[in-house]
């Protein structure tokens, strides 16, 4: 087991008085059979007049706050102690061929599904930042050779996407279509995501988006800085028979403990750490930062 201290804190700043907000908020890390929140809080302030506690369509914890006076700056921290074993990722060679789950997952008329595979359909379809284009299917086909076991076509293709791909801040926004992309090559961790999500789906496979947070390394010799880590996305892939198997194409690994999870859906606009409405000014500043720290560099 491996323990980390996360604070995530988002400050929004407003040009004019903001004279209602409410929001929603997706920052609390899930029950998994390989995580274990330790302790999770949430602090706003100004202070919300309501406050609810709810479960989202996916099962995701989120909080929905109201705030009714003016009020002209928001500040939201975000602070967990999450506990993480390792997983176990199934053998590659022993995961069904990927035209074999594809079939599996298709709907055919009379077809009954057991209720965790219904489930998984819903991850098959175009989403709001998921397109399922042939230029895109054709690229993912490169890589992933007809037989494939499911796992190894996973695996090469998240390592496609790492090899030729560039991790570029400035190359994109959340509004960036996936097409464009794919055209640049060039993108973040959600872009990555977004784009493994439609290859795979384009081919017929049921995929998920994954937030959360990602154990980020100093150089040698250097302190780890308080903040400067970011919130981090991966995807999910199910395999029949297996479950749910994650990959993480924007460092080509298969996430084990150092990728928290905090939340999960169809694409980005279903886990967005922060959303929601206000009244008043539309012009504002945000600041966001993120600091993953291991229990074992605290107690030291």
């Amino acid at each position: 087991m491996v323990t980390y201290h996360i604070q995530h804190d988002t400050e929004y700043d407003y040009h004019t008085p903001v004279t209602q907000s409410r929001q929603i908020l997706r920052l609390s890390p899930r029950v998994l059979p390989w995580q274990t929140p330790e302790s999770h809080t949430i602090t706003i302030d100004p202070r919300p007049d309501r406050i609810d506690f709810l479960l989202d369509c996916f099962g995701n914890p989120l909080q929905y706050f109201t705030l009714m006076g003016d009020h002209t700056s928001l500040a939201v921290r975000a602070h967990s102690v999450v506990s993480l074993s390792r997983r176990q990722l199934p053998d590659s060679a022993h995961t069904p061929p990927w035209e074999e789950v594809v079939s599996h997952l298709r709907y055919t008329a009379g077809k009954t599904f057991m209720p965790y595979d219904f489930e998984a359909t819903q991850f098959r379809f175009e989403s709001n930042h998921i397109r399922l284009l042939p230029v895109i299917e054709q690229w993912a086909r490169q890589a992933i050779r007809p037989g494939m076991p499911v796992l190894a076509a996973v695996e090469a293709l998240q390592a496609r996407i790492f090899n030729e791909f560039v991790f570029d801040p400035q190359a994109t926004t959340i509004a960036t279509p996936v097409l464009e992309v794919f055209q640049k090559r060039r993108g973040v961790c959600q872009d990555f995501a977004h784009f493994m999500i439609s290859c795979l789906r384009a081919i017929g496979l049921a995929v998920r988006y994954v937030s959360g947070y990602l154990l980020t390394h100093p150089p040698a010799g250097q302190p780890r800085l308080i903040g400067a880590d970011a919130s981090h996305a991966w995807v999910s892939v199910y395999i029949p028979g297996h479950g749910w198997v994650d990959s993480d194409p924007t460092n080509n690994v298969f996430p084990d403990q150092e990728h928290i999870t905090l939340c999960w859906g169809r694409d980005f606009s279903d886990v967005s750490p922060i959303r929601g409405m206000m009244y008043g000014s539309s012009a504002h500043g945000l600041k966001t930062s993120v600091t993953v720290m291991p229990e074992s560099e605290i107690a030291r």
